[in-house]
């Protein structure tokens, strides 16, 4: 009867672990990742500070200027990257931040991402964690697309979106298509913000909590341009059309966003 009962246990074991996420998972392999185990800059193999926006306010009208290779905004240290945003005089601007990106060091059709992170707190901030095209074969904003994997602006304390954008679904013409999630201790403890990415749909989740799901309509590309490789941006803004809608607090500063580690996987097929 022992013997039975052992062989019971092993099989209700064994059927647990072929459904749990953790099965699911070896589907996938490790193809790109940063652990952030190292001190200084953020690694040049695998980042660039991107600035090419700071003229225009990046289309936002954003009150921060990027600044490029300046540990005050972007340092690796503790085994986490810290993107500060500060109160200081530079370009014009009465703020300075950093915006990193991967493109032409990490560009990717479909996979699944994640981003251990913990935001920063404060009104007029608006830290993300998102994607562009690499390429723009569908041309300019929007058409091309926009993955917002993670958004969060401080006037709206706790609360996480995930969107996306393209030429038919867009926060300009009020169609984008989003959804989000109230999360009490994002800005005190750390979560991972997760992206699935395959043809046929978009999941945007939270610690493996779904929020929400963008489905191919297989019709254009004006509503799924999502077919050709895009690249990681990890940044906070200060102010802007969505950002400062409530004015900016400037005894938040400075305010940092860590970031523990992010990882790229890919179907092994």
């Amino acid at each position: 009867m022992r013997q039975i009962h052992r062989l019971s246990i092993l099989f209700v074991y064994l059927l647990a672990c072929a459904c749990s996420p953790q099965k699911a998972a070896t589907n996938y392999q490790l193809v790109w990742s940063d652990e952030f185990d190292y001190t200084g800059l953020p690694d040049s193999q695998k980042w660039s500070f991107d600035t090419e926006g700071n003229a225009h306010g990046w289309g936002n009208n954003e009150q921060q200027h990027y600044t490029s290779d300046s540990l005050k905004n972007a340092e690796v240290k503790n085994g986490k990257l810290y993107i500060t945003a500060l109160m200081e005089k530079a370009g014009g601007k009465a703020y300075t931040s950093a915006r990193l990106k991967t493109k032409g060091k990490g560009d990717w059709l479909y996979g699944k991402f994640e981003i251990r992170a913990k935001l920063p707190e404060g009104r007029g901030l608006w830290p993300a964690l998102w994607m562009l095209p690499s390429n723009w074969e569908y041309g300019s904003w929007p058409g091309s697309g926009e993955i917002d994997i993670m958004e969060n602006v401080g006037y709206m304390p706790d609360t996480i979106l995930c969107t996306v954008h393209t030429k038919s679904y867009n926060h300009s013409i009020n169609t984008q298509k989003s959804d989000s999630m109230v999360l009490t201790d994002c800005y005190t403890n750390f979560h991972v913000y997760q992206l699935e990415w395959g043809p046929s749909e978009m999941r945007m989740l939270v610690d493996d909590q779904l929020v929400f799901t963008f489905k191919n309509e297989e019709t254009t590309s004006n509503e799924w341009p999502f077919d050709k490789q895009f690249h990681l941006l990890l940044n906070v803004a200060v102010g802007g059309n969505w950002g400062g809608m409530k004015g900016i607090d400037d005894s938040i500063f400075p305010q940092s966003m860590e970031v523990d580690y992010v990882r790229v996987y890919q179907k092994k097929n």
